[in-house]
């Protein structure tokens, strides 16, 4: 099986959650049937969101960097555990050889022929970006993103709770914006920021919640050569 490169540190509880779920997400009856997985969870690496909206200095290059050291532990497949990340996925790729998964493509896939309308849960960098909406128009899927001010309130959700440690108050503050998404016809909702799936699951409501980084995760066994669990981990 091949080796899985895990660039992380943003947010290192982000970081944790996606290699619970490559663990969890592995059919294995003993250790040896898991798949080899090396971490660089480098928490310094610059916002992405404050880059993007032109706040902040580029995390280009401690991106690279991260990736090129796991590829030289030996990772032959990349993850990188943040969405607004992906931004910068072509310069990350152009750095190594390895393979390096993109999280936007895979949840498209993911929803193809399954909803026509899914809400998006993510940073106002990932919303400046478009990647999601792009991948998800190539497959015919429309998407609705929150209000100004309900934006507000992810960002707040994310900053000042998942980030600051707070989850309750993250909970709180994110739960009604799903809730708005899918009473605006949303027939499932992407937790499209790694935090997000630390404060909100399936069933929470009533739609399907997209846990991105479990779609990461099962990509990242499926692309080692890992056997894969039928059930998906997270999910509804």
């Amino acid at each position: 099986m091949k080796a899985v490169g895990i660039v992380g540190g943003m947010g290192p509880e982000a970081t944790a959650d996606l290699y619970a779920k490559i663990i969890r997400n592995t059919k294995v009856e003993r250790d040896q049937d898991h798949i080899r997985v090396v971490i660089d969870s480098n928490p310094a690496i610059p916002d992405r969101t404050a880059f993007i909206l032109g706040q902040g200095p580029d995390p280009r290059p401690a991106m690279i960097a991260g990736a090129r050291n796991v590829v030289a532990m030996g990772a032959e497949i990349v993850a990188v555990p943040c969405n607004t990340a992906h931004f910068f996925h072509d310069d990350i790729q152009q750095a190594v050889h390895a393979q390096v998964l993109h999280i936007m493509q895979l949840v498209a896939a993911h929803l193809q022929g399954r909803v026509r309308r899914v809400g998006l849960l993510a940073t106002s960098g990932t919303l400046r970006t478009g990647l999601y909406e792009a991948a998800l128009q190539a497959v015919g899927v429309e998407t609705v993103v929150p209000d100004g001010p309900g934006q507000e309130r992810v960002m707040q959700a994310i900053y000042q709770g998942v980030k600051a440690g707070r989850i309750d108050a993250a909970r709180q503050d994110i739960l009604p914006e799903a809730e708005a998404l899918v009473a605006r016809g949303a027939e499932a909702v992407i937790a499209g920021c790694t935090e997000v799936p630390l404060v909100l699951h399936g069933g929470d409501i009533p739609v399907e919640l997209v846990d991105a980084t479990d779609v990461l995760a099962r990509a990242c066994v499926q692309a080692a050569g890992g056997a894969l669990r039928q059930a998906a981990y997270g999910r509804p």
